[in-house]
């Protein structure tokens, strides 16, 4: 696995209760010893896309084809967690560099509250 690539898991709730499975961005492994991974969770509702935030990836987009998305879906850059690589067991697909570079950025810029 490595940045970039999309993996499905079952993304928990914030509440801890038991999420659904769902597809989720590989941002960044984790430093450590430990094989863990920051990701973001991947929605088609896109109604609740949070404008100039979240990343909207459509249909008509070169990266689409590769991602292993069924339809136009939302990024959902302030819905992250951190999991062991053992529960995401495979890739379906991947965004773009650019694509994953401009999320980051996102992230760092909410995070330092610009």
């Amino acid at each position: 696995m490595k940045p970039g690539k999309i993996a499905l898991l079952q993304f928990p709730q914030t509440d801890l209760g038991e999420g659904k499975l769902r597809p989720v961005l590989l941002i960044a492994r984790v430093p450590g010893i430990y094989h863990d991974w920051l990701v973001a969770m991947i929605s088609s509702r896109l109604e609740q896309t949070i404008p100039h935030f979240d990343e909207v990836i459509t249909e008509n987009e070169a990266d689409f084809a590769l991602s292993g998305l069924k339809g136009t879906s939302v990024v959902r850059v302030g819905r992250l967690a951190v999991v062991d690589i053992g529960l995401l067991p495979g890739a379906i697909g991947e965004i773009s560099e650019e694509r994953l570079n401009r999320i980051r950025q996102k992230i760092i810029k909410w995070i330092v509250g610009q």
